[in-house]
């Protein structure tokens, strides 16, 4: 497995993965809005491949006060095998080599199950409520 920044050439393995890995679409997953994440942290929005295969994403944000980990999405058929953990852990690595030093991370509420493995970690559970508008 090797683990590579993404490319727009990955777009449409990206989105079928978040697919089939349960990850709910947004608006702001639109082609468009990957190009312009690219000009800010392209450096953070990590892939992880096996031969020809996209087998994993995490998409990583350092908005200068926090890091931020969203899209963590592993194939079905390479979970429980390290993918996630590896993904995770080169964006911390990368996230720490910008001087960053908080990460924060949403997880849906039909997706807790989660929970535990951000633990092992050592990310650890804050309630907050969150509020969003779409312009």
């Amino acid at each position: 497995m090797t683990i590579k920044e993404f490319g727009l050439e990955d777009y449409e393995a990206v989105i079928a993965l978040w697919e089939h890995a349960g990850l709910k679409r947004s608006r702001s997953d639109s082609r468009q809005a990957f190009e312009q994440m690219l000009k800010q942290d392209a450096d953070l929005f990590l892939v992880a491949c096996e031969g020809d295969d996209l087998i994993g994403t995490v998409l990583g944000r350092y908005d200068g006060l926090r890091g931020w980990v969203s899209r963590l999405a592993v194939d079905r058929r390479y979970r429980a095998q390290g993918v996630g953990k590896q993904l995770m852990q080169e964006l911390e690595r990368r996230l720490q080599a910008k001087g960053c030093p908080r990460v924060c991370l949403f997880i849906e509420p039909d997706n807790a199950r989660v929970e535990t493995f951000y633990q092992q970690f050592g990310y650890d559970r804050r309630e907050l409520l969150l509020m969003e508008k779409w312009l």
